[in-house]
């Protein structure tokens, strides 16, 4: 049986379990429907003298009032009970009443419930959307995003989708739209597929500024990527896949379209932030490896969330793998030692070197194989 890596690099529904904050939505969405059924019912339950008199006009006039001022009421109600959900929830939701916002998206908010009620074994009661609230922020972006023609092919919107996710709003919600197809030219069967080129049609170049692999290869993309597209005459000579290890690597297209490169070697790439909660259980990955993509924004908690994180999916006496990893100040080497000495793992390797840039200033660089400790 092979062993498991997870590489870090540089819309889901789910479902909503009753709990004390829906069940405080709930009664007050309740008390709401109850008084607004009771204005409804004197409203047109009350019967002024003269109306017993016959003037038609003067009654449909008061009637008319008093339905305006039921449409009011109600509206006036729902306000409150979107300023005290987010109260309860503590975040800022998505204000589906703005006038912008586009259908698919209300569409796809809105929660549903379950058609045959609470489910008995779960507590689950309806089928809410799972967006990250962060999207608040992005809400004209969102909206963009989820305007299309419903079950037709998806606009070309790769980059527009990335950079919601770069802005937090994550992950982006599902959309009733195919998705554009590429041929698959060349493609050859695994492992053969780890060192052959395929053709560039595989690729999608929309809102890059390279066109071909040739530009690509020209390019430092990144502190891991210079000449990293060239397969054959590349630093890469040897791969995990080859010796029965199953790889996952979670990576954007930032400059590159880095995540066909990697389905078309037959690996799975894992599109998603650093941001996000990796979508995997616990203690099941025997090996991470991480390279510049671990520097998040340079922000201490960040980074403690991202280990935590990582931690938590490696298995005990598994191996997360440091490559390179950029230092760029002293204080910076010595808060990661910190945090790493904090999880208690045992380190098989641990180098501290230092080399040039391109401006003849030298860095600091960390590379480290440490062992996750077995915790009881």
């Amino acid at each position: 049986m092979g062993s498991v890596s997870l590489k870090i690099g540089e819309g889901t529904a789910r479902f909503k379990r009753v709990s004390v904050c829906s069940s405080a939505v709930n009664l007050l969405m309740l008390f709401s429907v109850i008084t607004t059924n009771l204005f409804a019912w004197y409203a047109f339950s009350y019967h002024p003298k003269a109306l017993h008199n016959h003037h038609y006009p003067e009654n449909i006039s008061l009637i008319s009032e008093r339905v305006s001022l039921i449409l009011r009421e109600i509206e006036s109600s729902q306000k409150k009970l979107a300023q005290m959900e987010k109260q309860i929830l503590g975040y800022e939701s998505i204000d589906l009443s703005r006038p912008n916002i586009a259908n698919e998206l209300k569409e796809f908010l809105n929660s549903h419930q379950l058609p045959l009620g609470k489910d008995s074994r779960t507590g689950i009661t309806e089928m809410v959307a799972s967006v990250g609230h962060s999207c608040e922020k992005s809400a004209d972006l969102l909206s963009q995003y989820m305007s299309y023609k419903v079950n037709g092919l998806c606009p070309d919107d790769w980059s527009l989708g990335q950079k919601l996710i770069l802005q937090g709003c994550e992950p982006l919600p599902r959309r009733r739209c195919f998705a554009k197809t590429l041929p698959k030219v060349g493609l050859q069967p695994f492992p053969f597929s780890l060192w052959k080129n395929v053709s560039e049609k595989i690729y999608s170049w929309s809102g890059l500024g390279c066109k071909n692999l040739a530009c690509l290869n020209s390019k430092k993309l990144n502190r891991d990527c210079a000449g990293c597209f060239d397969i054959v005459h590349g630093y890469e000579t040897q791969k995990m896949a080859e010796r029965n290890v199953t790889t996952v690597t979670a990576t954007l297209n930032i400059d590159a379209p880095f995540n066909e490169f990697i389905a078309s070697r037959g690996l799975f790439p894992l599109y998603l932030s650093l941001d996000q909660r990796f979508p995997f259980h616990d203690n099941v990955f025997d090996l991470v490896h991480a390279a510049n993509g671990l520097d998040v924004g340079g922000r201490p908690e960040k980074l403690e969330f991202l280990m935590f994180d990582i931690d938590r999916i490696l298995r005990a006496g598994g191996l997360l793998w440091l490559d390179n990893f950029y230092c760029s100040t002293d204080d910076k080497k010595r808060a990661l030692t910190r945090l790493i000495e904090r999880f208690g793992y045992k380190k098989l390797k641990w180098v501290v070197g230092e080399r040039e840039n391109g401006s003849g200033k030298s860095e600091v660089y960390l590379s480290a194989v440490l062992q996750k400790p077995v915790r009881v």
